[in-house]
């Protein structure tokens, strides 16, 4: 806590998707746990459009520039850090050595900055880490708290070291962290991120707006997703979980609705009229379909127990899809 009992929270990847949203709820709040915000620092390249609030600070720079990161880190003891930032899936197939530096440099970099405020006389902060269910790789069973990890893509592979690391860093008493592995998340505005999964946003937003949309998945393929507001919910409840929640581990599979491509499909007409189900066709993709279109039943029973939540249905989902924080 800060000298007047209020927070210096950070979020990384701030200007992403769920950054940018996390932020706003953030502001909105003005408190966390009961807790003021007295400082809202926002990691990235670049920052559109921060949200304006006195305790907020924009600070533009390169996760992957280790020395820029450093200093920033010693400016001002840290409550709780936010850890989004990522190069995600096919980006980071395509350009290792940045993939590397943002998902596993800069990564250290924050879990050593909490290791130095503690070694310094501060407190631990709280250090709520954006996993991914790409940890599992390939599901060829029902998947719940014991499945093995065994990631396929080089994203699953570092977002896995990072949730190692997270519990170490934990257990010597330098951070308090929580890892979460965030399942799909709909709907994401059209951009450029890499991320293979992208079509699934597109589906609802395209259909949604009256166009008609190639799925690159059949329709008995299926997947998981959550939309934009569970997720915000989740991630702060993570920030606020008591220790008696941590004990049997650092790392939680999100809940969140597993569905075929028809099921969304009809979720969607549900919601934007009968009209939509003339506008899909289908093209699967074998690469596509075998990454995304095979999830099996989940049990997440760790996250259940801990106050987690899921979409209510895939109705809601697709309402909550098109709804920015």
């Amino acid at each position: 806590m800060t000298q007047d009992g209020g927070m210096h929270v950070l979020i990384t990847g701030a200007n992403g998707f769920i950054g940018r949203a996390l932020s706003r709820r953030l502001c909105r709040q003005a408190q966390l746990g009961g807790a003021p915000l007295t400082r809202l620092s926002l990691l990235d390249l670049t920052l559109d459009d921060p949200p304006m609030a006195p305790f907020v600070r924009p600070v533009a720079g390169d996760l992957a520039d280790v020395a820029w990161l450093r200093h920033t880190l010693d400016e001002s003891p840290v409550d709780l850090i936010f850890h989004l930032a990522s190069i995600p899936g096919g980006m980071a197939e395509q350009q290792y050595e940045l993939a590397r530096r943002v998902n596993l440099d800069a990564t250290l970099v924050l879990l050593e900055a909490g290791k130095k405020q503690v070694e310094a006389g501060g407190r631990a902060p709280v250090f709520v880490f954006a996993s991914t269910i790409a940890v599992f790789g390939a599901m060829t069973g029902p998947v719940d708290d014991d499945t093995p990890l065994r990631p396929l893509l080089t994203y699953g592979a570092h977002k896995l070291v990072g949730e190692i690391l997270v519990a170490d860093f934990s257990r010597h008493g330098w951070i308090d962290g929580r890892s979460l592995r965030i399942p799909g998340v709909l709907a994401r505005p059209p951009a450029r991120t890499g991320q293979l999964s992208a079509f699934l946003s597109d589906m609802v937003r395209e259909l949604a707006a009256g166009r008609a949309f190639t799925c690159p998945m059949s329709p008995a393929a299926t997947t998981w997703a959550s939309s934009l507001p569970c997720v915000l919910t989740n991630l702060l409840h993570a920030a606020t979980l008591p220790a008696a929640s941590l004990v049997a581990g650092r790392s939680f599979t999100l809940p969140t609705l597993h569905f075929s491509m028809t099921q969304l499909v009809d979720a969607i007409a549900s919601v934007h009229g009968t009209g939509v189900r003339d506008r899909v066709s289908y093209a699967p993709q074998e690469r596509i379909e075998s990454l995304f279109g095979r999830f099996p039943q989940l049990a997440t029973a760790a996250a259940d127990a801990a106050g987690f939540h899921r979409d209510d249905d895939l109705p809601t989902l697709v309402r909550q899809a098109v709804v920015q924080d």
